[in-house]
């Protein structure tokens, strides 16, 4: 059985979480508590020297790391990732948009109210984590209202990975009733069949 090393509030594990379980794939969730260095110790940086969740461990005991890498290979012939050419890297597009342009804005400022850290950082980097956070929340607003969901009609990976920490923004002081098509598409992918909130301890 495939087994997923995960922290329950972690937006990357979500990712994977969600997408084993639209799939029907069973799967062992290891809760690890990236707060208490629960990631750093030796046993965990032999399977994953980045030290980092979510890592999935195949029956053979292959690891794999990264949650949109590990999302592209569970998603590999399902119709959670288009079979054309065009559509295959319009979702991986918006997957680097996911990494580059959200979640270190968006992620991070919700990561630091959870840990209560926030007060350990500048208004100028607040400000700065809330502007980026912004911009890319404007972005995703003007694609969004023009179609139901990131790449062409159909719900895919790029929805899972850019959901994971946009429904959550509000917990990072995002207001997201500026952004009424995102707002719609939460809905959408919220009534997507299999859909599990991120608190929800399944696997």
């Amino acid at each position: 059985m495939l087994q997923l090393y995960d922290y329950l509030e972690s937006g990357n594990g979500y990712k994977v979480r969600l997408l084993l379980t639209q799939l029907g794939i069973p799967f062992e969730r290891v809760e690890l508590d990236i707060l208490k260095g629960e990631t750093r110790t030796r046993e965990f940086l032999a399977k994953n020297p980045n030290g980092r969740i979510p890592l999935l461990e195949l029956p053979d005991g292959t690891t794999l790391a990264e949650s949109n890498a590990i999302q592209w290979y569970l998603a590999e012939g399902t119709r959670f990732l288009p079979e054309d050419r065009l559509g295959r890297a319009q979702v991986l597009q918006w997957m680097a948009f996911e990494q580059y342009s959200h979640e270190p804005f968006v992620a991070v400022l919700r990561f630091w109210h959870h840990a209560g850290t926030l007060a350990a950082h500048s208004e100028e980097e607040i400000a700065a984590k809330r502007s980026g956070g912004e911009a890319g929340l404007g972005v995703m607003e003007r694609h969004l209202g023009q179609r139901p969901f990131f790449v062409g009609e159909c719900y895919s990976i790029a929805d899972i990975a850019l959901y994971a920490y946009t429904h959550v923004a509000e917990e990072g002081g995002f207001e997201l009733a500026s952004y009424p098509a995102v707002r719609a598409w939460l809905e959408r992918v919220r009534s997507q069949p299999g859909y599990v909130p991120i608190t929800e301890r399944v696997g």
